[in-house]
């Protein structure tokens, strides 16, 4: 027992992949309260008399929230710690998603879309912290050669919440109606919110079940997140050149992920003539695929980092995928079947989410111990990507022009790849090599 002395052996499954578990859980969960918006929308447009435009403006308010939110989120979550702050925005989230349902019922016309805006802000800025806030927490509990492998597991775990949303939506839309199908599915996030706050902890010193051996296998490569970021440490991460490039790669491979993530499901009921039925399970296939790719994104990049350094083993994957998804979406837009189409769609995911591993493991390498804020930094380009993006693909889809706005993406994509030419990863930023120059 702890103070008697005694060893305490370390636990079959260690402390530090049940803390992981719940992260999962919270990247899971973010990404259906997400994506149930997007397939509900085809029942509400008709019930609520909303437009495709409007029901881009909700997407809109939600990526605003989220988009300008991620920095401020990571530092919130740096000062205040990863089990207060994960509490917060899963409440806040929780009661973003349960309002959204339950609206109509007490407003109508312009108040209630401007109600059902602040909602989806309110969602954005509540989840905007989970995943700077996830990489504080995978940089205190793992080691660094773990980090690229444990930020493409949990990519992978938001691509089975998107994978499973447009089943779960449209099967309960089916049954139900698209209000109670938005309510039953925010129940599971009480449960979750509340086991992390018994159970979660910021780093594994502050955690009673971390035995001795399990410290010494995290070892030295875990980095202790530092609370006491002030401007400087801001100014920094906003200025080094290395974060900037992630940022700017970020927000144009996000052109195409928003596309794939958000716009599949009507694609292929407007354009591609499914059923509501059907393009909710052949929707998930993108998804699944991009589960896919985005576990084996860590694996890919871990292996690359080990043999080729930080500098080309961060960049050698998004060098080949990127280039690939753009093939691949022009490709998808241009095939006569249907099904090819899904498929290729899928493939194209797929190659979009190996690229995971790569952009969050480097962030953190470069900003160890301010990993929070330059992975908020990061995140605040790729959600610029679905900002720009959002109205475009609204304007184009309600056009009909769904060619236009996949060749778009096509561009952006390969926009990213050249970017990462420029991006060393094996230059810590000069945030951490100013302030934190023991690291």
């Amino acid at each position: 027992m702890k103070g008697s002395g005694a060893v305490r052996e370390p636990a079959l499954i260690r402390i530090r992949w049940r803390i992981f578990a719940f992260l999962f859980g919270f990247g899971f969960l973010a990404y259906v309260q997400q994506k149930s918006l997007t397939v509900a929308a085809e029942r509400m447009m008709p019930d609520l008399g909303l437009s495709q435009v409007e029901i881009g403006w909700l997407m809109q308010a939600f990526v605003l929230g989220y988009g300008f939110f991620q920095m401020p989120g990571g530092i919130f979550g740096q000062h205040f710690g990863a089990r207060r702050t994960l509490v917060i925005v899963g409440a806040a989230a929780f009661l973003a998603v349960f309002a959204t349902p339950l609206l109509p019922s007490l407003l109508a016309g312009t108040g209630l879309f401007a109600a059902m805006l602040v909602a989806q802000l309110l969602l954005g800025v509540s989840q905007a912290a989970i995943f700077p806030v996830s990489a504080g927490v995978f940089e205190a509990w793992f080691p660094a050669n773990r980090w690229a492998f444990v930020q493409g597991l949990q990519t992978m775990g938001l691509q089975l919440g998107a994978a499973a949303t447009p089943p779960l939506i449209a099967s309960l839309m089916h049954a139900f109606g698209w209000q109670r199908a938005l309510l039953w599915s925010t129940l599971p996030g009480v449960g979750l919110i509340a086991l992390w706050a018994w159970y979660g902890r910021n780093n594994p010193r502050e955690h009673g079940g971390v035995s001795a051996a399990e410290l010494a296998e995290i070892g030295d490569g875990a980095t202790p997140v530092d609370a006491r970021i002030g401007f400087g440490q801001v100014l920094h991460v906003l200025t080094d050149r290395n974060a900037v490039l992630l940022t700017f790669a970020y927000l144009c491979m996000n052109y195409s992920f928003y596309l794939l993530s958000n716009w599949v499901f009507l694609y292929l009921v407007q354009e591609r003539h499914f059923s509501v039925l059907e393009s909710g399970w052949l929707a998930t296939a993108p998804p699944l695929a991009a589960a896919l790719g985005a576990g084996a994104s860590g694996v890919l990049t871990g292996i690359a980092c080990r043999r080729l350094g930080g500098r080309w083993g961060f960049r050698l994957v998004p060098v080949i995928a990127l280039p690939a998804a753009a093939l691949l979406l022009l490709a998808a837009v241009n095939a006569s079947n249907p099904y090819v189409a899904v498929g290729v769609l899928a493939a194209c995911y797929c190659c979009v989410e190996l690229t995971e591993g790569a952009f969050w493991g480097a962030a953190m390498t470069v900003g160890r111990g301010d990993a929070m804020a330059v992975c908020g930094f990061m995140n605040t380009g790729g959600n610029m990507g679905g900002i720009i993006g959002i109205p475009i693909v609204a304007y184009l889809s309600g056009q009909h022009a769904w060619h236009a706005a996949f060749f778009i993406g096509a561009g952006f994509a390969m926009l990213s790849a050249l970017a990462w030419f420029g991006i060393d990863a094996d230059q810590k930023s000069r945030a951490v090599a100013a302030i934190h120059p023991s690291k």
